[in-house]
Protein backbone atom coordinates (compact mmCIF):
# COMPACT_ATOMS: atom_id res chain seq x y z
CA UNK A 1 0.00 0.00 0.00
CA UNK A 2 1.21 3.17 -0.71
CA UNK A 3 1.51 6.54 1.21
CA UNK A 4 -0.94 7.82 -1.01
CA UNK A 5 -3.77 4.94 -0.74
CA UNK A 6 -2.61 3.98 3.15
CA UNK A 7 -3.98 8.29 3.56
CA UNK A 8 -6.93 8.21 1.61
CA UNK A 9 -10.20 8.17 3.38
CA UNK A 10 -11.99 4.89 3.76
CA UNK A 11 -15.67 4.09 2.38
CA UNK A 12 -17.05 1.69 4.19
CA UNK A 13 -19.35 -0.83 2.46
CA UNK A 14 -22.76 0.79 3.19
CA UNK A 15 -21.06 4.00 1.58
CA UNK A 16 -20.25 2.67 -0.80
CA UNK A 17 -23.53 0.84 -1.47
CA UNK A 18 -25.14 4.11 -1.32
CA UNK A 19 -23.08 6.16 -3.71
CA UNK A 20 -23.36 3.63 -6.39
CA UNK A 21 -27.23 3.09 -5.52
CA UNK A 22 -27.48 7.15 -6.36
CA UNK A 23 -25.72 6.87 -9.59
CA UNK A 24 -27.50 4.25 -10.66
CA UNK A 25 -30.71 5.66 -9.86
CA UNK A 26 -31.66 3.20 -7.55
CA UNK A 27 -31.77 5.53 -4.38
CA UNK A 28 -35.10 7.44 -5.81
CA UNK A 29 -36.68 7.30 -8.92
CA UNK A 30 -35.07 9.59 -11.82
CA UNK A 31 -37.20 11.96 -14.23
CA UNK A 32 -34.42 11.44 -16.74
CA UNK A 33 -35.57 10.22 -20.25
CA UNK A 34 -35.17 6.33 -21.53
CA UNK A 35 -32.75 7.06 -23.99
CA UNK A 36 -30.93 9.67 -21.47
CA UNK A 37 -30.54 7.17 -18.86
CA UNK A 38 -29.24 4.67 -21.13
CA UNK A 39 -27.04 6.93 -21.85
CA UNK A 40 -26.18 7.81 -18.38
CA UNK A 41 -26.17 4.40 -17.32
CA UNK A 42 -23.76 3.76 -20.36
CA UNK A 43 -25.91 1.04 -21.65
CA UNK A 44 -28.21 -1.92 -20.03
CA UNK A 45 -27.78 -5.39 -19.94
CA UNK A 46 -29.90 -6.99 -22.71
CA UNK A 47 -29.13 -10.99 -22.79
CA UNK A 48 -32.73 -11.30 -23.02
CA UNK A 49 -35.33 -8.78 -24.60
CA UNK A 50 -36.74 -7.78 -21.11
CA UNK A 51 -34.22 -6.85 -18.81
CA UNK A 52 -33.68 -3.63 -20.39
CA UNK A 53 -37.49 -2.69 -19.27
CA UNK A 54 -36.95 -4.22 -15.65
CA UNK A 55 -34.16 -2.05 -15.38
CA UNK A 56 -35.85 1.28 -16.15
CA UNK A 57 -39.12 0.87 -14.66
CA UNK A 58 -36.82 0.62 -10.96
CA UNK A 59 -35.15 3.62 -12.07
CA UNK A 60 -37.39 5.94 -13.83
CA UNK A 61 -40.50 7.90 -12.52
CA UNK A 62 -43.19 7.55 -14.72
CA UNK A 63 -41.58 4.79 -17.27
CA UNK A 64 -43.68 2.95 -19.84
CA UNK A 65 -42.02 0.20 -21.94
CA UNK A 66 -43.49 1.54 -24.73
CA UNK A 67 -41.06 4.39 -24.60
CA UNK A 68 -38.01 2.48 -24.81
CA UNK A 69 -39.84 0.19 -27.94
CA UNK A 70 -40.31 3.29 -29.51
CA UNK A 71 -36.67 4.11 -29.12
CA UNK A 72 -35.51 0.66 -29.92
CA UNK A 73 -38.46 1.00 -33.29
CA UNK A 74 -36.98 4.41 -34.10
CA UNK A 75 -33.66 3.27 -33.76
CA UNK A 76 -32.51 5.87 -31.56
CA UNK A 77 -31.37 2.59 -29.13
CA UNK A 78 -30.13 -0.59 -30.16
CA UNK A 79 -29.10 -4.03 -28.71
CA UNK A 80 -25.28 -5.12 -29.96
CA UNK A 81 -22.38 -6.99 -28.00
CA UNK A 82 -20.38 -5.00 -26.07
CA UNK A 83 -19.11 -4.80 -22.75
CA UNK A 84 -17.79 -7.97 -21.40
CA UNK A 85 -18.45 -9.46 -25.09
CA UNK A 86 -22.62 -9.57 -24.32
CA UNK A 87 -25.59 -8.31 -25.39
CA UNK A 88 -26.49 -4.84 -24.15
CA UNK A 89 -29.09 -1.94 -25.03
CA UNK A 90 -27.07 1.55 -26.04
CA UNK A 91 -27.96 4.77 -27.76
CA UNK A 92 -27.06 4.69 -31.24
CA UNK A 93 -24.01 7.50 -30.51
CA UNK A 94 -22.75 4.70 -27.61
CA UNK A 95 -23.03 2.18 -30.04
CA UNK A 96 -21.04 3.68 -32.92
CA UNK A 97 -18.27 4.40 -30.30
CA UNK A 98 -18.17 1.78 -27.69
CA UNK A 99 -18.29 -1.04 -29.42
CA UNK A 100 -14.51 0.24 -31.23
CA UNK A 101 -13.16 0.47 -27.97
CA UNK A 102 -13.55 -3.06 -26.63
CA UNK A 103 -13.01 -4.78 -30.07
CA UNK A 104 -9.80 -6.12 -28.36
CA UNK A 105 -11.93 -7.99 -26.18
CA UNK A 106 -14.19 -9.41 -29.26
CA UNK A 107 -10.30 -10.28 -30.77
CA UNK A 108 -9.61 -12.54 -27.76
CA UNK A 109 -12.81 -14.16 -27.91
CA UNK A 110 -11.78 -15.31 -31.22
CA UNK A 111 -8.76 -17.10 -30.54
CA UNK A 112 -10.83 -19.51 -28.96
CA UNK A 113 -12.34 -20.16 -32.22
CA UNK A 114 -9.32 -20.66 -34.00
CA UNK A 115 -8.89 -24.07 -35.24
CA UNK A 116 -11.75 -23.71 -36.92
CA UNK A 117 -10.70 -20.97 -39.23
CA UNK A 118 -7.91 -22.71 -40.81
CA UNK A 119 -6.91 -20.73 -44.00
CA UNK A 120 -9.91 -18.16 -43.80
CA UNK A 121 -9.26 -14.89 -44.56
CA UNK A 122 -10.69 -13.02 -41.74
CA UNK A 123 -10.43 -9.79 -43.87
CA UNK A 124 -12.58 -11.46 -46.90
CA UNK A 125 -14.93 -12.94 -44.42
CA UNK A 126 -15.76 -9.84 -42.96
CA UNK A 127 -16.09 -8.15 -46.15
CA UNK A 128 -18.64 -11.13 -47.51
CA UNK A 129 -20.01 -11.51 -43.80
CA UNK A 130 -20.82 -7.48 -44.50
CA UNK A 131 -21.99 -7.82 -47.66
CA UNK A 132 -24.64 -10.54 -46.55
CA UNK A 133 -25.59 -8.48 -43.47
CA UNK A 134 -26.37 -5.09 -45.41
CA UNK A 135 -28.24 -6.94 -48.33
CA UNK A 136 -30.39 -8.16 -45.85
CA UNK A 137 -30.30 -9.01 -42.25
CA UNK A 138 -29.16 -12.12 -41.44
CA UNK A 139 -29.85 -14.75 -38.49
CA UNK A 140 -26.68 -17.15 -37.16
CA UNK A 141 -28.29 -20.00 -38.76
CA UNK A 142 -27.75 -17.86 -42.41
CA UNK A 143 -24.55 -16.63 -41.77
CA UNK A 144 -23.03 -20.37 -41.08
CA UNK A 145 -25.03 -21.86 -44.18
CA UNK A 146 -23.22 -18.70 -46.41
CA UNK A 147 -20.23 -18.34 -44.98
CA UNK A 148 -20.12 -22.36 -44.86
CA UNK A 149 -20.67 -22.65 -48.65
CA UNK A 150 -17.58 -20.24 -49.04
CA UNK A 151 -15.31 -21.93 -46.68
CA UNK A 152 -16.83 -25.40 -46.61
CA UNK A 153 -14.07 -27.06 -44.52
CA UNK A 154 -13.90 -24.36 -41.74
CA UNK A 155 -16.40 -24.88 -38.56
CA UNK A 156 -19.42 -23.39 -39.66
CA UNK A 157 -20.09 -21.91 -35.83
CA UNK A 158 -16.37 -20.60 -36.16
CA UNK A 159 -17.51 -19.03 -39.50
CA UNK A 160 -20.60 -17.20 -37.80
CA UNK A 161 -18.57 -16.52 -34.90
CA UNK A 162 -15.99 -14.28 -36.57
CA UNK A 163 -18.34 -12.63 -37.94
CA UNK A 164 -20.05 -11.42 -35.03
CA UNK A 165 -16.69 -10.58 -33.59
CA UNK A 166 -15.02 -8.55 -36.62
CA UNK A 167 -18.43 -6.87 -37.37
CA UNK A 168 -20.56 -4.18 -35.01
CA UNK A 169 -23.38 -6.05 -35.99
CA UNK A 170 -26.49 -5.13 -34.44
CA UNK A 171 -29.80 -6.80 -33.57
CA UNK A 172 -32.52 -5.05 -36.05
CA UNK A 173 -36.28 -5.06 -34.76
CA UNK A 174 -39.00 -6.36 -34.19
CA UNK A 175 -36.57 -8.14 -31.96
CA UNK A 176 -36.14 -5.80 -28.02
CA UNK A 177 -39.82 -4.55 -28.68
CA UNK A 178 -41.99 -4.62 -25.65
CA UNK A 179 -44.64 -7.43 -26.14
CA UNK A 180 -43.25 -8.35 -29.58
CA UNK A 181 -41.62 -11.12 -30.98
CA UNK A 182 -38.84 -12.13 -33.37
CA UNK A 183 -35.66 -14.27 -33.72
CA UNK A 184 -32.34 -12.38 -33.90
CA UNK A 185 -31.54 -11.56 -36.95
CA UNK A 186 -28.04 -9.07 -37.60
CA UNK A 187 -27.02 -6.29 -39.69
CA UNK A 188 -23.86 -3.60 -39.51
CA UNK A 189 -24.11 -0.56 -36.88
CA UNK A 190 -23.39 1.30 -39.80
CA UNK A 191 -26.01 0.57 -41.87
CA UNK A 192 -28.95 0.24 -39.55
CA UNK A 193 -28.46 3.25 -37.78
CA UNK A 194 -27.84 5.35 -41.66
CA UNK A 195 -24.34 6.61 -40.55
CA UNK A 196 -20.43 5.67 -40.04
CA UNK A 197 -18.53 3.93 -37.28
CA UNK A 198 -16.99 6.48 -35.02
CA UNK A 199 -13.53 6.30 -33.65
CA UNK A 200 -13.08 5.04 -30.47
CA UNK A 201 -13.52 7.11 -27.72
CA UNK A 202 -10.56 8.44 -25.68
CA UNK A 203 -10.70 5.71 -22.94
CA UNK A 204 -10.02 8.76 -20.06
CA UNK A 205 -13.54 9.77 -21.64
CA UNK A 206 -15.05 6.42 -20.81
CA UNK A 207 -13.34 5.98 -17.01
CA UNK A 208 -15.29 9.75 -16.20
CA UNK A 209 -18.08 7.81 -17.28
CA UNK A 210 -17.89 4.59 -15.35
CA UNK A 211 -17.18 6.68 -12.38
CA UNK A 212 -20.09 8.78 -13.12
CA UNK A 213 -22.72 5.35 -12.91
CA UNK A 214 -20.54 3.19 -11.13
CA UNK A 215 -18.07 5.21 -8.75
CA UNK A 216 -16.19 5.15 -6.12
CA UNK A 217 -14.41 2.20 -8.06
CA UNK A 218 -10.64 0.67 -8.56
CA UNK A 219 -9.30 -0.33 -11.68
CA UNK A 220 -10.22 -3.70 -11.55
CA UNK A 221 -13.95 -2.59 -10.54
CA UNK A 222 -13.44 -0.87 -14.77
CA UNK A 223 -11.69 -3.55 -16.17
CA UNK A 224 -14.45 -6.13 -14.87
CA UNK A 225 -17.20 -3.91 -16.45
CA UNK A 226 -15.30 -3.17 -19.99
CA UNK A 227 -14.07 -6.52 -20.43
CA UNK A 228 -10.62 -4.58 -20.77
CA UNK A 229 -7.24 -4.98 -19.45
CA UNK A 230 -4.53 -2.75 -18.55
CA UNK A 231 -6.81 0.79 -17.99
CA UNK A 232 -4.28 1.67 -14.75
CA UNK A 233 -2.57 4.24 -17.24
CA UNK A 234 -5.61 6.14 -17.72
CA UNK A 235 -6.17 6.34 -14.16
CA UNK A 236 -3.41 7.45 -13.40
CA UNK A 237 -3.70 10.43 -16.33
CA UNK A 238 -7.07 11.78 -14.47
CA UNK A 239 -5.44 11.17 -11.35
CA UNK A 240 -5.19 14.91 -10.68
CA UNK A 241 -8.68 15.38 -11.85
CA UNK A 242 -10.07 12.25 -9.08
CA UNK A 243 -10.50 11.85 -5.51
CA UNK A 244 -8.93 9.21 -4.36
CA UNK A 245 -10.25 6.84 -1.46
CA UNK A 246 -9.84 3.73 -0.51
CA UNK A 247 -12.08 0.51 1.24
CA UNK A 248 -11.97 -1.39 4.47
CA UNK A 249 -9.50 -3.68 2.54
CA UNK A 250 -7.21 -0.99 1.82
CA UNK A 251 -8.08 -1.01 -2.15
CA UNK A 252 -7.59 2.03 -3.76
CA UNK A 253 -11.00 3.71 -5.12
CA UNK A 254 -11.36 6.68 -7.56
CA UNK A 255 -13.83 8.88 -7.96
CA UNK A 256 -15.30 12.06 -9.28
CA UNK A 257 -14.77 15.48 -7.44
CA UNK A 258 -18.66 16.52 -7.60
CA UNK A 259 -20.14 13.31 -7.42
CA UNK A 260 -22.70 12.28 -4.99
CA UNK A 261 -22.09 10.38 -1.97
CA UNK A 262 -24.36 9.96 0.39
CA UNK A 263 -24.58 9.19 4.00
CA UNK A 264 -24.71 5.19 4.85
CA UNK A 265 -27.90 5.64 6.65
CA UNK A 266 -29.45 7.29 3.51
CA UNK A 267 -32.57 5.32 3.52
CA UNK A 268 -32.75 2.55 -0.02
CA UNK A 269 -35.92 1.73 -0.81
CA UNK A 270 -36.88 -2.13 -1.98
CA UNK A 271 -35.92 -2.45 -6.07
CA UNK A 272 -36.66 -5.41 -8.46
CA UNK A 273 -34.06 -6.31 -10.88
CA UNK A 274 -34.01 -7.88 -13.80
CA UNK A 275 -31.45 -10.93 -14.66
CA UNK A 276 -27.76 -9.65 -15.27
CA UNK A 277 -28.51 -6.14 -14.19
CA UNK A 278 -25.47 -4.33 -14.59
CA UNK A 279 -25.54 -2.63 -11.36
CA UNK A 280 -24.51 -6.55 -10.00
CA UNK A 281 -21.71 -7.45 -12.80
CA UNK A 282 -19.69 -4.01 -12.57
CA UNK A 283 -17.12 -4.34 -9.99
CA UNK A 284 -14.47 -7.03 -8.89
CA UNK A 285 -15.51 -6.37 -5.76
CA UNK A 286 -19.28 -6.77 -5.55
CA UNK A 287 -19.62 -7.09 -1.91
CA UNK A 288 -20.86 -3.69 -2.22
CA UNK A 289 -24.64 -4.82 -2.87
CA UNK A 290 -24.18 -8.61 -2.59
CA UNK A 291 -23.87 -9.52 0.81
CA UNK A 292 -20.87 -12.28 1.31
CA UNK A 293 -22.99 -14.98 2.75
CA UNK A 294 -25.27 -14.65 -0.79
CA UNK A 295 -22.64 -14.84 -2.89
CA UNK A 296 -23.48 -17.32 -5.85
CA UNK A 297 -26.97 -17.42 -4.68
CA UNK A 298 -28.32 -15.51 -7.73
CA UNK A 299 -26.69 -17.95 -10.11
CA UNK A 300 -27.51 -21.22 -11.75
CA UNK A 301 -25.16 -22.72 -13.88
CA UNK A 302 -24.58 -19.76 -16.37
CA UNK A 303 -28.34 -18.07 -15.93
CA UNK A 304 -28.50 -15.39 -13.99
CA UNK A 305 -31.95 -14.91 -11.62
CA UNK A 306 -33.69 -11.64 -10.42
CA UNK A 307 -32.74 -10.09 -7.97
CA UNK A 308 -34.88 -7.53 -5.40
CA UNK A 309 -32.86 -5.24 -3.21
CA UNK A 310 -33.79 -4.31 0.55
CA UNK A 311 -31.94 -1.34 2.57
CA UNK A 312 -29.96 -1.10 -0.82
CA UNK A 313 -28.48 -5.00 -1.23
CA UNK A 314 -29.47 -7.94 -2.68
CA UNK A 315 -31.80 -10.15 -0.45
CA UNK A 316 -33.62 -12.57 -2.22
CA UNK A 317 -35.00 -13.80 -5.93
CA UNK A 318 -38.37 -13.21 -8.20
CA UNK A 319 -39.69 -14.59 -11.15
CA UNK A 320 -43.27 -14.31 -12.42
CA UNK A 321 -45.60 -17.60 -13.15
CA UNK A 322 -48.49 -17.22 -15.17
CA UNK A 323 -50.45 -15.96 -11.92
CA UNK A 324 -47.91 -14.78 -9.53
CA UNK A 325 -45.05 -12.82 -8.78
CA UNK A 326 -42.83 -14.69 -6.71
CA UNK A 327 -40.81 -13.58 -4.26
CA UNK A 328 -38.25 -15.64 -2.13
CA UNK A 329 -36.27 -13.88 0.35
CA UNK A 330 -32.90 -15.24 1.29
CA UNK A 331 -33.55 -14.57 4.99
CA UNK A 332 -36.89 -13.45 6.87
CA UNK A 333 -38.09 -10.27 6.56
CA UNK A 334 -39.96 -8.47 8.73
CA UNK A 335 -43.68 -7.28 8.93
CA UNK A 336 -42.44 -3.90 7.53
CA UNK A 337 -40.03 -5.00 5.07
CA UNK A 338 -42.46 -7.27 3.37
CA UNK A 339 -45.14 -3.97 3.17
CA UNK A 340 -42.42 -2.09 1.78
CA UNK A 341 -41.08 -5.29 -0.91
CA UNK A 342 -44.67 -5.72 -1.70
CA UNK A 343 -45.89 -2.43 -2.48
CA UNK A 344 -42.59 -2.01 -4.68
CA UNK A 345 -43.78 -5.46 -6.38
CA UNK A 346 -47.36 -3.67 -7.03
CA UNK A 347 -45.71 -0.89 -8.46
CA UNK A 348 -43.75 -2.87 -10.99
CA UNK A 349 -46.92 -4.93 -11.98
CA UNK A 350 -48.45 -1.80 -12.94
CA UNK A 351 -45.55 -0.23 -14.81
CA UNK A 352 -44.75 -3.39 -16.65
CA UNK A 353 -47.65 -5.68 -16.22
CA UNK A 354 -51.20 -3.80 -16.25
CA UNK A 355 -52.86 -5.86 -17.98
CA UNK A 356 -52.08 -8.78 -16.47
CA UNK A 357 -53.76 -9.72 -13.06
CA UNK A 358 -50.60 -11.05 -11.20
CA UNK A 359 -50.95 -12.49 -7.27
CA UNK A 360 -48.17 -11.26 -5.23
CA UNK A 361 -46.44 -14.25 -3.71
CA UNK A 362 -43.77 -14.95 -1.08
CA UNK A 363 -42.35 -18.41 -1.38
CA UNK A 364 -40.44 -19.88 1.26
CA UNK A 365 -36.56 -18.67 2.33
CA UNK A 366 -34.52 -19.69 0.20
CA UNK A 367 -31.57 -20.94 2.70
CA UNK A 368 -28.31 -22.30 2.09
Amino acid sequence: MTHSTASAPVLGVRALNRATLDRQLLLRRSRLTPEAAVAHLVGLQAQNVRPPYHALAARLDGFTPEALSALMADRQVVRIVTLRSTIHTHTADDCLTLRPLVQPARDRELTAFRAGLTGVDLGRLAALARDLVEAEPRTMKQLREELGARWPDADPQSLAVAARCTLPLVQVTPRGLWGRSGQVALTTAEHWLGRPAQPAPPVDAVVWRYLAAFGPASVKDMQTWAGLTRLREAFERLRPRLLTFRDEHGVELFDLPDAPRPDQDTPAPPRFLPEFDNLLLSHADRTRVVPPQYRGRTWQGNQAHRTFLVDGFVAGVWRLEPDALVIEPFADLDRARREEVTAEAERMLACLYAQTPYEIRFGTVVRR
